[in-house]
């Protein structure tokens, strides 16, 4: 600026970007896999589900997630195993998995087949008997007696909570995350409950992990915040939730007009949203897809990934898993060929190349296309650089025909399904059956 001249004014009026990360280029079509190393094979081990990594990448999975690695504690523990999320030590491997070239040479083994690998990270508290607790007690929230605490009102009585007022332990926390994407090579994070550690704090861990390499960063959270700076990713726990209360007969299709409303415009349209059916926390303490979904589960698992949001596969899950995984047990999962396996392979393969269905502003926007049942019927387009997707679902416990009045459905297409043709025009009327759909693409 010159001597004496005036400083530039922004205009008030002008929009400025709200998300000023970058997501990964290899995230814009991705799909999520969520490994529980415990119950993922019978030796519980990285060396063995390294031996299952060409079936997921057969699958469709380009992002597996692991559970948290690291050492559990032992104090307060829960179970004779204890919860992963109780971490002892954020710098070492839980020697139950493996060993720190164990887990190198799974996370080699994925990138050589074109596939990445985040890690469950618990910034938010600790194991009883974690290190830090002894050497450096100032990090640690205290009670109103002065005594450590679990998080508050939850029975978390294995974990006690981190304070991060503290600059050391949040330059400790960030050179730990760092460690692992820089010596490891993993890609990015899942961080547990991420609404209770400052979103500031996550905005530096943002901007430092970048520096190392393009991370995916995912946040156990429902908020536009976490997404300006910090992460590219947050749960969509509001579309599990409706979507269970339609299931149940307690609430029908205008529950999801809200949560797509939401999404659409209090989102910005670079936010992913992860969206699942089943995870750790549904299968430990709800029930199990089945118990969850019942004869609606296919059409729910389809709406997963068709739908907006960035579509996430509990292990598991492709081997139709009918019981509730143990949580600090061992409890290995039983694995044989089943429907849903097929199911979401086709649909992972059309999210790939079908430029509609890609992840955040990669992919189009769903457009309501208003039919003649609107409480149980629900219809929609999605559109991208020439590829177009019509989707119908009833999600209720009886047969409905429905016609459509909106012209933006108009078109030849072909059903994913069955490869049949069909034209769609302003006379054309869809029957389908109890909690059927038709995925139809152009």
């Amino acid at each position: 600026m010159a001597c004496g001249s005036t400083p530039e004014v922004k205009d008030p009026y002008q929009p400025q970007p709200y998300v000023k990360l970058t997501h990964p280029e290899w995230s814009k079509n991705a799909t999520m896999y969520q490994i529980n190393t415990r119950q993922f094979t019978p030796e519980g081990t990285f060396a063995a589900a390294q031996e299952q990594l060409p079936r997921l990448k057969a699958l469709g999975i380009d992002v597996l997630w692991l559970m948290p690695v690291h050492p559990i504690g032992e104090e307060n523990r829960k179970g004779s195993l204890g919860s992963p999320y109780s971490v002892k030590d954020y710098m070492k491997v839980n020697p139950e998995f493996g060993t720190l070239d164990d887990l190198k040479a799974f996370v080699d083994a994925a990138h050589d087949l074109g596939m990445y690998v985040i890690l469950d990270w618990v910034a938010n508290h600790t194991a009883w008997d974690n290190w830090m607790r002894f050497e450096h007690p100032e990090w640690y929230e205290r009670d109103y007696k002065g005594d450590f605490r679990p998080t508050p009102w939850w029975d978390w009585s294995d974990i006690i909570d981190l304070d991060f007022s503290q600059p050391e332990l949040r330059k400790y926390m960030t050179e730990a995350m760092k460690y692992w994407v820089a010596e490891v090579g993993v890609d990015g994070y899942r961080c547990d409950v991420a609404g209770f550690v400052p979103v500031d704090f996550w905005n530096n861990v943002r901007k430092e992990l970048d520096a190392i390499k393009p991370v995916l960063m995912l946040a156990e959270w429902e908020s536009r915040d976490l997404h300006a700076e910090a992460f590219d990713m947050t749960y969509a726990w509001s579309w599990s939730k409706t979507m269970h209360e339609i299931v149940k007969g307690h609430a029908d299709v205008n529950g999801l007009f809200v949560y797509y409303s939401w999404n659409e415009s209090a989102f910005p349209a670079e936010a992913y949203r992860m969206v699942h059916v089943a995870n750790h926390d549904s299968n430990a303490w709800e029930g199990t897809m089945f118990e969850n979904y019942g004869e609606a589960l296919d059409a729910v698992i389809t709406l997963s990934v068709i739908g907006e949001g960035f579509p996430m596969m509990y292990n598991g899950q492709e081997a139709g898993n009918a019981k509730r995984l143990a949580f600090f047990e061992k409890d290995p999962i039983v694995w044989k060929p089943h429907p849903i396996g097929d199911l979401y392979k086709t649909l992972f393969a059309l999210k790939h190349d079908n430029k509609a269905l890609w992840n955040g502003q990669f992919g189009g926007r769903m457009v309501h296309v208003p039919n003649s049942e609107a409480k149980t019927v629900l219809s929609f387009v999605r559109e991208k650089d020439g590829d177009k997707i019509f989707a119908v679902f009833n999600f209720s416990d009886s047969p409905k025909t429905v016609s459509f009045n909106e012209t933006l459905y108009h078109g030849k297409y072909s059903d994913i399904f069955s490869d049949n043709q069909i034209n769609l025009n302003e006379n054309s009327e869809m029957t389908l059956p109890a909690w059927g759909y038709r995925v139809l693409q152009n």
